[in-house]
Order: C-alpha cells, then sequence, then structure tokens
C-alpha cells in the first residue's frame, strides 16, 4: 500500500511529507520510503503560525483560518510528494496549537479534508485526542511506532527523537517500553538563533555557531534549575514551557554571551538534559538511535555522545530510517493501525488509563481500503 505521512512539528520548520510503501509483518511493517520533502512554511503562513502559538493568544477566527490556510499548505505538500502516483491514504499530523498534558488538552489544525480534495484519497487524522480521552497526555505517540520498528530482544535501546522538543523510547530487551519527553530539543536554540540573526537563519545548521563557542555554565545551571526536568514520567512538554518566553526569563544572562556562547550554551542544555535522563532510567549502556531534524545538528549528536560515554549513540539511518524523515513515517504508520482498529497508545508513555485506536477518518472509498486493509493483514499474519 502506498501512503502519504505528512508532520508539522514544535520547530515550525515547515511540512514534512512521506511517500512510504508499506506493508504489515505480523505485528510490524516493512517500510520503503520512495521519497521524502520538508516543505517550508510560507511566511505569512508561518506568521499567523506564531501569533497564534504560545504566548500569544490567538482568536477562535485566526484559529479557523488556520486550520483552513494549514490544510491547504498540507494539500500542497501531499500533492508534491505524490508526483503524481496513486495514494491509497494518508495521515496527517496537523500543527499543535495548544498542549497542556496534564489535564488532557490537546488541538492540532489542518483542514484533513483539503488534503483529501488533493489527493483523492482516505485521510487519517486527530490522532492525539483519542489518548487524551483515557486520560492521556496525548503525546507522546511516535514511542508505539519506535517499539514497532525498533525494539530487539537482543539489546537494551533508546529511540530520540529531536525536533522542538526531544524525547525518548525506552525498548527494553526484556520489559515494557517506556517514553517521556526530556526537555527541549532544537525549539531554544532555533528561537535564540533566529533572534540573534536578526532572521538571517532560523538554525544553527549542522552546529557550526555552537561548535565555535562555549558553554556558559552559570546560564545553564540557572536553566536547569526549570521543574520539569525533575518531574516523574510520563509527562510531555512544549511550546508552552520552552517556547520564546522561557529565552526571556534568562534574558539578562543571555544577552551577555555571543551567538555561539548562546547557542553552545542552549545545544548543552539539550544534550545534559537527554543523557541525564537516559542515564537516569538505567539505559547508558544502550543502543541509542537518534532521530528528527536535530539529528542533522553534528555538534550536538557529538556533546551527546561524549555525555554518553558507555553507550553506542547513532542516527536512525542505520536501520533504514532517515532521522529526517522518521516522524513523517511514523505517522504513515499511525494511519495504517487507525484503518486496522488496532489501539495505538502507550499508555506508560502517555499515562492513559488504557490502549485505545488513534485517530479519526475523512473517508473516500472507505469501504474499499478496509477490505484492502484486512486482505493484507491476513495475509501477512505469520510473516
Amino acid at each position: 500500500m502506498i501512503a502519504v505521512g505528512l508532520m508539522s512539528g514544535t520547530s515550525l520548520d515547515g511540512i514534512d511529507a512521506a511517500l512510504v510503501r508499506i506493508e504489515p509483518r505480523g505485528r510490524a511493517y516493512a517500510l520503503d520510503l520512495l521519497r521524502f520533502a520538508t516543505m517550508p512554511f510560507a511566511p505569512d503562513l508561518r506568521g499567523a503560525l506564531m501569533a497564534a502559538l504560545p504566548p500569544q493568544r490567538g482568536s477562535v477566527e485566526a484559529v479557523a483560518e488556520l486550520h483552513r490556510s494549514l490544510g491547504s499548505a498540507l494539500a500542497s505538500a501531499a500533492t508534491a510528494i505524490a508526483a503524481g502516483e496513486a495514494v491509497d491514504y494518508a495521515a496527517s499530523h496537523g500543527q499543535t496549537l495548544w498542549h497542556d498534558g496534564e489535564r488532557s488538552v490537546t488541538l492540532q489544525v489542518g483542514d484533513p479534508f483539503a488534503v483529501r480534495e488533493a489527493l483523492s484519497a482516505s485521510v487519517c487524522y486527530d490522532f492525539r485526542s483519542a489518548d487524551c480521552a483515557a486520560g492521556g497526555h496525548g503525546a507522546p505517540l511516535i514511542p508505539y511506532v519506535d517499539e514497532l520498528l525498533f525494539a530487539d530482544d537482543a539489546e537494551d535501546r533508546v529511540a530520540v527523537n529531536l525536533g522542538g522538543i526531544a524525547n525518548v523510547t525506552l525498548l527494553p530487551k526484556a520489559g515494557a517500553t517506556a517514553a517521556f519527553d526530556t526537555g527541549p530539543g532544537n525549539m531554544l536554540l532555533d528561537a535564540f538563533v533566529h533572534e540573534r540573526t536578526v532572521g538571517a537563519t532560523s538554525f544553527d545548521e549542522d552546529g557550526s555557531f555552537a561548535a565555535a563557542g562555549r558553554a556558559d555554565a552559570e546560564l545553564l545551571g540557572a536553566m536547569l534549575a526549570d521543574e520539569y526536568f525533575a518531574l516523574p514520567a510520563p509527562k510531555t512538554t512544549g511550546r508552552e514551557r520552552f517556547g520564546a518566553h522561557f529565552l526571556g526569563r534568562h534574558a539578562q544572562r543571555l544577552s551577555r554571551l555571543g551567538l555561539e556562547d548562546g547557542s553552545a550554551t542552549l545545544t548543552e542544555l539539550t544534550a545534559v538534559t537527554l543523557a541525564d535522563a537516559i542515564v537516569r532510567t538505567g539505559f547508558a549502556r544502550a543502543r541509542v538511535l537518534i532521530g528528527g531534524g536535530g539529528a542533522r545538528n553534528a555538534t550536538l549528536l557529538r556533546r551527546i555522545a561524549e555525555r554518553l560515554p558507555e553507550a553506542r549513540v547513532e542516527t536512525t539511518d542505520a536501520m533504514g530510517i532517515p532521522a529526517d524523515a522518521k516522524e513523517a513515517i511514523g505517522f504513515a504508520v499511525l494511519g495504517y493501525e487507525t484503518l486496522r482498529g488496532r489501539a495505538a497508545n502507550l499508555p506508560a508513555a502517555t499515562g492513559a488509563a488504557r490502549a485505545v485506536p488513534l485517530g479519526a477518518i475523512a473517508p473516500l472509498d472507505l469501504p474499499r481500503l478496509l477490505r484492502r486493509v484486512d486482505s493484507e493483514c491476513t495475509a501477512n499474519a505469520s510473516s
């Protein structure tokens, strides 16, 4: 089956779109990434998103307009990555406008029916609400996919996603999977670089700024004092806690640092909190598989590896899953799970009372699609 996975995360760098050939293999899947691209947001759309995200307070009208305009952008990304190839279904995460995991409140926008009309295919969407209805945080969701694709009974593994927020999936060789957000990934560094370069660049490419700088111990210690880092799992976070207002609270110390030293300090914040979480949970000697846009930041990866000297640290490319495409691929898998009606959350990760099927469907010839899903699953049940 051919699927399109669409993801727009907290880093707000654009829409990740993956065209995937996906087939069930027993409980897991065989995957072949056919095409992948990140389509940057148009400046006006990115500006509208920033105006609606915390700490800003957008109006109902603004949210409705964003739902429509982001839906159009998702539809354009989907048709571009499909490039004329017939698609069986799409799975769209949309863009999170608000998330309060502890209160089981979440909202993603991006009209799935615009994607359906563009692709002439059913679209799975709204993946977080079902987990919230079951008392969960609605996040993280990709750990379920991590378990399907990366778990191994011969070694302990940790799947890391370095997006705007960093999270870990703990995959013991014997035992239950667990997952949680460790804190900021790229979000704070991106915001700092964008501000200091007056918009000339919005991220530290390859970690070159951080590599030329030196972390400020005083500022790093002040940031590490945030209460989130001491909270027990399961826990999730986002822009509500680690947005630009977090940098604002440390503006006085940060203003004394140049671009390079500030970048080095924020890079170290991500490396420290991620590595410490891995060590505290007993996975200091595990194989650590890193995905997400931050996996292309060589300085960040080096600092993580240096703080985990007994671990084997590498990107998910080593497992055949390109780091940049991991989340878009993950939502394509979650879309297939929606069509199967299988529970696809991990209560140990989200805090939900029970495992539940995720997602809603914008249907187009849905009976035919479900018959095909059933046929594929039956044929490959013992693979």
